[in-house]
């Protein structure tokens, strides 16, 4: 009798601990009813009836995969090692289970086949500078073909893509070349760019330096100008000055001609090569003649 008791405790045991099924925050649980599908459960401890029901887990984080290099052929028949990687999440456990037997293993040729078809559609050279444009292009195509998985492909990413050492050489020795070209057309814009503003340096020099000796020429005549007309108007004021002195005094024209002799003595006292007359002596003429006149007179007086 305790030995059946017993028995039935360890069999009710087992049964409750089958029973009892812990879900994951992370994960989704397929409960299949006699090999059917029956409902979806969420995180947290559910119950099944052991024997008849069976409880399948699906993970939904985001998952990645890793591509293995492989060679493809571009569009110019370059032949390049193109190594990927996949980042997915599972949106519907459903689907993921039950449309698709190994989905690990299906998005791996898949995606080895969509990356064959976009760089074989491309040329080297787009290939190694458009990633960004090849990670869009298989990452639409198969989050495409994934959907009817329930999987969404989040991203795709290119980690490397080695062209052969060959083509790597010549790129090399290409890249060399561009680099110097741009270098020796730098090094002649610098020396072409020196020589103009040299010489706009020198025009400049040039035309300042002329305007200097224009300014210069003009504030000499200028000064010039000034002098004579201050000299001009010396003299002036000096002749005006005398005559109206002497014309103050009422002279006589023989008190002039008297005068005129007393300064043609000193003008002429021989110290002078030259004399010069002034051109009106008409009047002091005159005036010398009727003083020879009235020397006569007087003289006959005598």
């Amino acid at each position: 009798m305790t030995g059946i008791l017993v028995a039935a405790i360890v069999v009710v045991f087992i049964f409750v601990a089958n029973s009892i099924r812990i879900i994951q925050q992370y994960e989704k649980g397929l409960v299949e009813t006699l090999g059917k599908y029956s409902s979806t459960v969420s995180a947290g401890i559910n119950i099944i009836i052991p024997m008849f029901q069976r409880l399948r887990k699906v993970d939904m984080r985001e998952q990645v995969m890793d591509v293995a290099p492989q060679n493809v052929i571009t569009k110019d028949n370059v032949t390049v090692t193109v190594d990927a990687i996949i980042y997915f999440q599972i949106t519907d456990p459903v689907k993921v289970v039950y449309n698709v037997a190994n989905f690990a293993l299906a998005a791996l040729k898949l995606a080895q086949t969509n990356l064959r078809n976009v760089i074989g559609d491309m040329e080297l050279d787009a290939t190694l500078t458009s990633r960004e444009k090849i990670n869009n292009q298989l990452r639409a195509v198969m989050d495409e073909a994934t959907d009817k998985w329930g999987v969404k492909i989040t991203r795709v990413e290119i980690q490397k893509i080695d062209p052969p050492r060959d083509i790597t050489e010549s790129m090399s020795k290409q890249m060399k070349a561009e680099r110097e070209k741009r270098a020796n057309i730098l090094e002649a814009e610098g020396f072409r760019q020196s020589a103009i503003l040299k010489a706009e340096g020198e025009k400049q020099a040039v035309i300042l330096e002329s305007e200097a000796k224009k300014q210069k020429s003009i504030l000499e005549a200028e000064g010039q100008a000034e002098a004579i007309k201050r000299v001009a108007d010396a003299q002036k004021y000096e002749i005006d000055t005398v005559y109206n002195a002497i014309h103050a005094g009422r002279p006589t024209n023989d008190l002039l001609a008297v005068k005129y002799m007393e300064a043609l003595s000193k003008i002429a006292d021989g110290k002078a090569s030259k004399v010069f007359l002034p051109l009106e002596t008409s009047g002091v003429t005159a005036s010398l003649a009727g003083i020879a006149e009235l020397f006569k007179e007087q003289k006959k007086e005598a």
